[in-house]
């Protein structure tokens, strides 16, 4: 091997400059470090290396090393100090030979990754047999009364039930953790219960309510003919639960229907339509019709047998939306005025801007003209062009070609704007003291800077449940991602913590063509911590909605092995989902471990 030793004791230089940069920033780091959790000492230290060695453009070196057949430092994030040492070792004995006084590095890569394992086991427990990551599923509102589909779940590799308090009530909170327990017990596993704060989402407004009206259609083909009439429930207005689809008419008068009877109705739109019943029970009768019928709440109904009209019962309210397209002007407004879309004459020309309410109180004075808006997810972009006490004007910069609805409960995110939010709300509070008493973890959302970590520990203590609780650091945000390394230091005062990657959200915050580089860093930052990190957000959705994944997903399952959790929204499909998943991350085990490549004997499928 051709060794030119001016390009060797180059990057001596190159090395010990970084090495003693990394040290320098130790010093500094000192007071902080002090108030760390004794079991993350070195792994905060470790952190602090990685934050100097990262403010510097390694990339050339990196070239230089790898020519070499050298580390290029690429999976070095949880042993900065190690790597640098190492690297030098072996860049000494190709000069003129290591020195004797050679200082070691303060922690080992080995020491590292069981440092990162540790961690894992300290929040989670250990992991299912075969399988590192593990696998945490969103609880549907139907796990309270549902024991066959939660055994299932913990059968088929359920690590960890998330229980979003966004959602349902205590009660149903109650239920769905005593079926998870039992389940776990009657299976011999242990899945831990993680428990999220809704925090303080920002949302649209109600939207003015629209008719009462319920709308059927028969299935049709492609040339208009009827291939099956639409079967209609008829229920008892008094009935106690009213399914969505079924339409309530006055007893007295349902309840003397028989099979054959027809039925006539003016409908909602004016039209004249014919029904005939089907099928009779002791509550509800079934109705069939061949042509499209909407029912309206108050319409007379009437039969040629019997000598009396019912009348339909109170149906749902349509829920209506702001219609929206580019280069419309909307009105923010606060709560007390319901939003509707802009009236226009026959001209086209807006008589009334469109307008829909903020759920946020304060908001108004935290934004500037200029800002980004999104709203639903990013589907809808637009630019705030004028401020009052109580309103802002938003011109719509992005929306679908044909128009948007934008419909109440919303969100709505302004990237970048500081609006200064803390990450418990008084409901918050009030969640965490059942959190305290009944779950393994707390998932803590929205949380932008070590303030809010503070604040999470001040009501942990008084509940007396601070290093209790497992704490999963929720990242959403752009303010998060930034402060990221203060919000770690902070929550390393503890000892079972984790972070939680929130792609959707992220990607809303931080723009779709960053948020690969921002999950990146998230989990590279996360690793230089060595606290676990959950793989969040639409991971095998298809899949859990619809039956059937698609490619990227599955491409995506593999990438999650870079984290140490997997976050499974609901779906009806969630039994196919763990089995699937449950077998992708056992499978390639042997292929990654954690940013590492491993190459295993090729073997033939």
């Amino acid at each position: 091997m051709n060794i030119n030793p001016k390009k060797i004791n180059s990057l001596i230089k190159e090395m010990e400059a970084i090495l003693r940069k990394i040290r320098k920033g130790e010093e500094k780091a000192k007071p902080i470090l002090k108030k760390i959790h004794s079991h993350h000492k070195k792994s905060a230290l470790n952190l602090v290396h990685y934050h100097q060695f990262r403010k510097s453009d390694f990339r050339e070196s990196q070239r230089k090393l790898g020519n070499l057949g050298m580390t290029r430092f690429a999976n070095a994030q949880g042993h900065v100090e190690d790597s640098l040492v190492k690297v030098l070792y072996l860049l000494y004995r190709l000069a003129d030979g290591a020195p004797t006084n050679f200082e070691k590095a303060q922690l080992s890569t080995k020491k590292s990754k069981k440092l990162l394992k540790s961690n894992t086991e300290a929040l989670f427990g250990y992991p299912s047999e075969g399988r590192r990551v593990r696998i945490m599923v969103t609880m549907p509102s139907h796990a309270a009364k549902d024991y066959a589909l939660v055994y299932d779940m913990v059968k088929n590799g359920m690590n960890c039930a998330r229980i979003n308090c966004a959602h349902d009530t205590p009660e149903v909170w109650k239920k769905i953790i005593k079926n998870v327990k039992n389940a776990s017990e009657e299976l011999g596993s242990s899945v831990k219960i993680a428990m999220d704060l809704a925090g303080p989402k920002i949302r649209t407004g109600a939207v003015e309510p629209g008719a009462r009206i319920i709308k059927f259609k028969p299935k049709i083909d492609d040339d208009g003919f009827v291939l099956k009439p639409v079967e209609i429930e008829l229920i008892t207005s008094t009935a106690e639960l009213v399914p969505a689809h079924a339409v309530p008419i006055n007893a007295d008068w349902l309840g003397e229907l028989v099979v054959n009877d027809k039925i006539s109705i003016v409908d909602a739109n004016n039209k004249s339509r014919k029904l005939k019943v089907i099928g009779s029970f002791e509550k509800s009768v079934l109705v069939k019709s061949s042509k499209a019928i909407s029912f309206k709440t108050g319409a007379a109904i009437e039969s040629s047998t019997l000598g009396k009209k019912g009348t339909i019962g109170s149906l749902p309210e349509i829920q209506k939306a702001v219609r929206l397209y580019k280069d419309d002007m909307v009105v923010i407004t606060d709560e007390s005025i319901p939003g509707s879309s802009a009236v226009v004459n026959e001209h086209g020309e807006v008589l009334e801007k469109a307008h829909i309410p903020c759920q946020f109180p304060g908001i108004f004075e935290k934004v500037n003209k200029g800002d980004l808006v999104l709203f639903d997810d990013g589907k809808i972009e637009g630019i705030i062009q004028s401020i009052t006490k109580n309103s802002f004007e938003v011109l719509i910069t992005r929306a679908a070609e044909k128009g948007v609805k934008l419909k109440a409960e919303k969100g709505m995110n302004f990237p970048n704007t500081n609006l200064g939010i803390s990450g418990l709300t008084p409901k918050d509070k009030e969640d965490l003291a059942f959190v305290a008493k009944h779950a393994d973890i707390v998932n803590f959302s929205f949380v932008n800077s070590k303030k809010d970590v503070q604040k999470l520990f001040s009501e942990l203590k008084k509940l007396k449940a601070y290093d209790k609780l497992g704490i999963i650091l929720k990242i959403e945000t752009k303010f998060a991602f930034d402060n990221l390394e203060e919000i770690l230091l902070e929550v390393m005062q503890v000892k079972k913590i984790g972070v939680m990657i929130a792609r959707g959200d992220l990607a809303v915050e931080t723009g779709w063509q960053e948020i690969g580089q921002v999950q990146h860093e998230l989990l590279s930052i996360c690793g230089a911590a060595h606290i676990p990190v959950i793989w969040a957000t639409q991971v095998l959705e298809n899949l859990a909605k619809n039956g059937l994944p698609s490619r990227s997903e599955i491409t995506d399952v593999v990438t999650s092995l870079k984290a140490e959790c997997v976050m499974l929204n609901k779906g009806p499909y969630m039994k196919d989902v763990l089995i699937l998943l449950n077998t992708i991350l056992s499978n390639m085990e042997d292929f990654q471990e954690k940013n590492e490549t491993m190459l295993p004997k090729i073997r033939k499928l």
